[in-house]
């Protein structure tokens, strides 16, 4: 599956990986191991490179968490290498590699990725494009071979160019439709006129209309080329194997010489002020300037602990901006590029806010930061923070993969080692230097997004009835043997992790997940808990000012000084009904004391709760009023009955009727032992684990009855249509859901997940992927999924498309579904939807995120700790009969609920 190109992701700004290549050509160099004085290592086996005679970088990390490895190859071609007059050309390169090469077809692209079951992707920034896979590390070797054939040679056929055109102009306008999205492009256009840096990677309509197959084909040639790539491969593999099938799959590839790379040298910066509306609801400010590029090691170190200074809770932007009330988040981020990246300082204001007020609040902040100094104490808690962040990012075998493409195919460093060194060696006076260049106000671009409604919902109308479709789907692909061979036998993957499960003598239960492959410590907790039950009607909003009053300290500790207790070990811990501790092992019962102190002993200021209780009333109201809520809420009065407790929600009465007591009444019922669970998952031994959370939660007792937090069933809902105004889309986001009368535990529901997989799950081999999408290009994405809790499930479909497509698009789902009731999948269809799910399975233990949040999912639904490898075993033996008899029994086409949001469907 290709990504859209990163996108600025906000709110936290999530940033896109950036990258730019070195134009020297590397054809001339000779093959070799570099030596072991060189070598990087983990806690599982040194990292093993080579650099082949085409000068294809190949370096090998590995890692023994799963049976699971990554392959990450990365061509140093981005939109600084494309043409003038088209910065998309990069991009739609990317989406053409899965439109097939000389020796392998789009289909048999498609059927592979589906049967490898596990994650494909493709992104695009400024500096390079990369493309990667995460599977079962048996098929690490099928992976390997799809990277080295679409290197070799693509088609670009402009009848392919064609079809794809229309899904990468849907992908256009869905970004187009997010106003901080514009406001960003707006930004960086400012901030790096002149220059490759002036536009994102995405592209434009406009130029893509003007591109042709042609194009693509000769920049394919000119950049895709062994001397311009790094290969990463990281997780439980034969290093000197991998390096062997690399030379023998990539190794006859010529090298090429590489055209010149256009400079990014930018002139001064002509400070201006954009203003823009948002259907968030929610306000954003965001102050942008030029930061180092990615590339220059020392600077990037130095912004990374200026930007953990300015957002550590004892500073005073969080303390006078967000612990004040008079903002909901205040931050400094970076959205980083190989050659110049952007600084952002933000502020997420709700509804009514005097935006312009904040802006010259958060300035002078800034600047009294920068006149006065940042000491060596906060630079010291910094680097604490960041060594833990870093090695708890070692702790996932796709993100090890992640990060030595960064730091070796980015950055142009040997090692994300050399990124650590460089943190560890930046002093006080450097960021204050850094500091002082980035509070310059005609240094910047400010950009200012308030919030404003949409239209009120409409709801009538459909579809347009019927209408006759033959759909095309992947039947029998015909693989190539060094597929075929591999992917045919279906074998049900052992467990790899050992959870062992006890149950302390309040009721609490740990979980813990022992492995020597991880580097920090991690704690996952969950308080089993439904608002929509447990908040009295007229009180509704009470459970989100207490999650706010938790960030205020503890009865031991005031807000800054158990901030101050957790950056003396460099541990990071939030509290709540979700909780969670990452720490280095060796201040791990320290780092479980303060989490467990936080938890049991919150402060919960009456002096903050009126500020608090403020803001958060003008925050739901801007919320309620906001397109997004809207759609939701339209598809939940479409699906649940109308006296179900999930229709209620806070409002600014609601909130600004609330007492300080219902807050902490409401932390006193639903805070409890007896509900919660913990998972631990870090190279520590089950006992020892046990005693630790035994000390530092083994005193918490439960209050009063145990409340119910188990909604209650819902009988089948009946068709409407739904159509939520809002003015910033130009593309229209739809969605398409029932409920299903069934849950997890009835036997029908694996066969329904492979019916889902059947439909999506298989990505470009799905049927709906391929006929909304590869063949028609009515859309860029299209989703479905069964979403479940103890009592409830609900099958949805989501696609973005522009409002002339809709109505087709929809009409494809419905039919999709008809057909699954009448007519068995195919054996070919079957064979891939088992596999793609049997083999999903490991993936689901290669990194301590998704172990620890994978537990307690099971425990929230209350299933056994190994039901995936259950359903794997499910999975093998349901035949398409069943499938399409559970289709039949429980998918209804005809009562599908519609939500439309964006410009009205034509």
């Amino acid at each position: 599956m290709m990504t859209r190109v990163l996108p600025i992701a906000v709110l936290g700004l999530a940033m896109a990986s950036a990258q730019a290549a070195s134009s020297q050509d590397n054809a001339s160099q000779v093959a070799q191991s570099e030596p072991a004085s060189q070598q990087a290592s983990t806690a599982n086996a040194a990292v093993q490179r080579k650099t082949l005679k085409n000068g294809l970088q190949v370096i090998v990390v590995p890692d023994r968490m799963a049976p699971v490895a990554t392959t990450m190859l990365t061509y140093k071609a981005g939109s600084r290498e494309a043409p003038e007059g088209f910065p998309g050309m990069a991009h739609a390169q990317e989406h053409m590699m899965f439109r097939g090469s000389k020796d392998l077809s789009a289909d048999q692209i498609a059927a592979i990725g589906a049967a490898l079951g596990g994650h494909s992707n493709a992104f695009t920034t400024n500096d390079s494009t990369t493309y990667y896979y995460t599977v079962p590390n048996q098929f690490t070797d099928v992976a390997l071979r799809l990277h080295a054939e679409r290197m070799k040679n693509v088609l670009d056929r402009p009848k392919d160019w064609k079809q794809e055109r229309g899904a990468i102009e849907q992908e256009v306008s869905q970004d187009m439709s997010s106003p901080i999205q514009v406001a960003i492009k707006r930004m960086r256009a400012a901030l790096y006129k002149g220059t490759p840096y002036s536009h994102d990677a995405l592209g434009t309509r406009e130029s893509f209309d003007k591109t042709t197959a042609k194009m693509l084909k000769s920049f394919h040639d000119q950049w895709y080329t062994p001397n311009n790539a790094v290969l990463v491969v990281a997780g439980n593999v034969d290093a000197d194997k991998i390096l062997t099938e690399a030379q023998d799959l990539f190794g006859g590839i010529d090298a090429k010489k590489l055209p010149d790379r256009r400079a990014v040298e930018p002139g001064k910066i002509d400070s201006k002020t954009i203003r823009m509306p948002t259907d968030s609801g929610v306000g954003f400010a965001i102050l942008g300037s030029r930061a180092p590029g990615s590339r220059d090691v020392q600077g990037m170190a130095t912004t990374e602990v200026l930007a953990s200074v300015l957002n550590n809770p004892r500073g005073p932007l969080y303390s006078q901006m967000v612990a004040s009330g008079k903002s909901l988040a205040a931050r400094y981020t970076t959205l980083p590029a190989a050659l110049g990246s952007i600084g952002v300082s933000y502020v997420v204001f709700p509804k009514g806010a005097d935006a312009d007020g904040l802006v010259k609040q958060m300035r002078s902040i800034l600047g009294d930061i920068a006149e006065n100094g940042i000491s060596t104490d906060q630079v010291a808690a910094a680097k604490r923070q960041l060594i833990t962040q870093d090695t708890a990012a070692q702790d996932s075998i796709s993100g090890l993969a992640h990060r030595w493409t960064q730091a070796v195919a980015v950055d142009q460093l040997n090692s994300p080692a050399q990124q650590l060194a460089a943190i560890k060696n930046v002093t006080a006076d450097d960021i204050n230097q850094m500091l002082s260049r980035l509070t310059q106000k005609d240094h910047s671009i400010l950009a200012i997004l308030k919030p404003e409604g949409s239209g009120a919902p409409q709801t009538g109308g459909g579809y347009g009835g019927s209408e006759s479709f033959k759909p095309k789907n992947v039947g029998n692909v015909k693989l190539p043997d060094w597929a075929a061979k591999p992917l045919s036998e279906i074998v049900a993957p052992e467990q790899s992790i050992k959870p062992v499960k006890t149950t302390l003598a309040n009721g609490l239960t740990v979980i813990t997940v022992p492995s020597d492959s991880v580097h920090a410590m991690h704690v996952y907790g969950h308080i089993r808990n439904e608002p929509d039950l447990q908040e009295p009607e007229h009180k509704k909003g009470v459970a989100n000012v207490l999650s706010q009053l938790l960030d205020f300290g503890t009865k031991k500790h005031g807000r800054k000084d158990y901030q101050a207790a957790l950056d003396a070990i460099g541990a990071q811990a939030s509290a709540g009904s979700n909780f969670s501790l990452t720490v280095l092992p060796e201040h791990f019962d320290r780092g479980l004391d303060l989490l467990a102190e936080n938890e049991l002993q919150p402060a919960l200021p009456k002096a903050a709760f009126k500020r608090l209780q403020q803001r958060t009333a003008a925050s739901v109201a801007g919320t309620i009023n906001s397109p997004d809520f809207k759609a939701g809420q339209a598809m939940r009065r479409g699906i649940l009955p109308k006296d179900d407790p999930a229709l209620r929600y806070a409002t600014p009465k609601s909130v600004a009727g609330l007492a300080y007591s219902d807050v902490t009444d409401y932390y006193q019922k639903a805070f409890r032992p007896d509900l919660t669970t913990i998972v631990v998952v870090g190279d520590v031994d089950p006992a020892q684990a046990k005693k630790a959370v035994a000390s530092a939660f083994g005193d918490w007792q439960s209050q009063g009855e145990k409340p119910d937090v188990t909604l209650p069933k819902v009988p089948d809902n009946k068709a409407s249509f739904h159509h939520v105004p809002d003015q910033a889309q130009t593309q229209d986001t739809v969605q398409l859901a029932e409920s299903l009368g069934l849950s997890t535990q009835n036997a029908d529901y694996h066969a329904l997940t492979m019916a889902n997989q059947v439909l999506t799950g298989g990505v470009f081999a799905s049927r709906l992927y391929r006929e909304l999408r590869v063949q028609r290009g009515l859309v860029y994405y299209v989703s479905s999924g069964l979403s479940t809790s103890r009592t409830r499930t609900q099958l949805t479909f989501q696609y973005g498309s522009d409002p002339d497509k809709v109505d087709q698009a929809d009409k494809l789902i419905r039919h999709a579904l008809v057909q699954l009731a009448k007519v068995p999948i195919s054996e070919d269809e079957l064979h891939r939807a088992r596999a793609g799910l049997v083999r999903q399975v490991p993936l689901n233990e290669a990194g301590a995120d998704s172990i620890g949040y994978g537990l307690l999912s099971r425990v929230e639904l209350d299933q056994p700790l190994d039901e995936p490898y259950r359903a794997a075993r499910a999975y093998q033996s349901i035949d398409a009969k069943q499938i399409q008899a559970a289709v039949k029994k429980w998918f209804r086409p005809d009562d599908l609920v519609r939500v439309v949001q964006g410009p009205k469907p034509k």
